[in-house]
């Protein structure tokens, strides 16, 4: 069976503009209708930058309804089901499923510490279940718990396992995952600054978070590497290159939801336990936005 990727190019890791009652979904909106306007190809909702760890399952389920309704094809709607608990990631990419989503994202279960074994298991519990492309999510800087190359050659052969959004920043486990798995696994970036290396790789594409507030920026960015013009890749990238690690100063999505209220496009509050971001911070963000002509 040959696969398909479920996208290429850049894929925005939405924010959830949040407010003292619960979830701003006209926001949300607007939000979805500036990504399709400046050529995004896909978007996640309830992923990390979305603040899903602390969103009931009402809210979650809501979150994923809302968006699929409101995108209506024009862009891949990818849903973030991860979860320590492999029967929560199921239910959650169940009723991904059907709502209409077009993928789920499913990251290492965190806390667990699982062994690989555990982590194969985990993933084809689900994998097995619902018939919807599957992206897996490596980020051992938050979950403790990397996704090894032979795992993922293993993981590569189910059929409803799509690809991997790798953001473990390790370009040796790239090469090898790249190498041993080919078109049975597709690889996103997962962090904005990798972007141009890894499609140079051949990654086809990435899950930003810079894009909620520069979407045009990255759809430009992931095109200038599919068609292989990687110095003009290169030179956009040295544009933006400080906002992308600037918008990491704090967890994220506290600086990229400050960007986006500075900027004028509203964001909405953050959520306990993340909180506003720090004054030192703040002015160096400023700093930032102001020398890329964005304040």
């Amino acid at each position: 069976m040959v696969k398909t990727p479920l996208f290429k190019g850049s894929c925005t890791a939405l924010i959830t503009p949040l407010n003292e009652s619960g979830i701003d979904y006209e926001r949300l909106k607007k939000n979805i209708d500036l990504q399709y306007e400046n050529g995004t190809a896909a978007v996640v909702i309830c992923g990390t930058t979305g603040e899903n760890a602390v969103q009931n399952q009402a809210e979650h389920d809501e979150l994923v309804r809302v968006t699929v309704n409101h995108t209506a094809g024009r862009m891949k709607v990818i849903a973030g089901i991860g979860s320590n608990d492999t029967l929560h990631a199921l239910h959650n990419a169940q009723n991904a499923k059907a709502v209409g989503a077009d993928g789920v994202l499913m990251v290492t279960p965190y806390y667990n510490k699982s062994t690989q074994k555990g982590l194969v298991e985990h993933f084809t519990y689900v994998a097995d279940r619902v018939e919807i492309p599957l992206i897996l999510y490596n980020v051992p800087s938050r979950t403790g718990i990397g996704i090894s190359a032979e795992t993922y050659k293993t993981l590569s052969a189910h059929p409803n396992i799509n690809g991997v959004k790798e953001a473990s920043g390790d370009f040796s486990l790239i090469g090898k995952t790249l190498a041993l798995c080919r078109d049975d696994l597709y690889l996103w970036s997962g962090n904005d600054d990798n972007t141009v290396p890894m499609m140079a790789m051949g990654a086809l594409g990435v899950i930003s978070v810079a894009s909620n507030l520069v979407p045009g920026v990255l759809s430009k960015l992931c095109a200038l590497c599919l068609e292989g013009d990687c110095a003009a890749a290169a030179a956009l990238y040295g544009k933006y290159a400080a906002l992308f690690s600037t918008l990491f100063i704090e967890t994220n999505p506290i600086p990229v939801k400050t960007a986006m209220r500075l900027c004028g496009l509203d964001s909405g509050l953050m959520r306990l336990p993340l909180t506003d971001m720090s004054e030192e911070h703040l002015s160096i963000l400023q700093g930032c936005l102001r020398e890329i002509g964005l304040l």
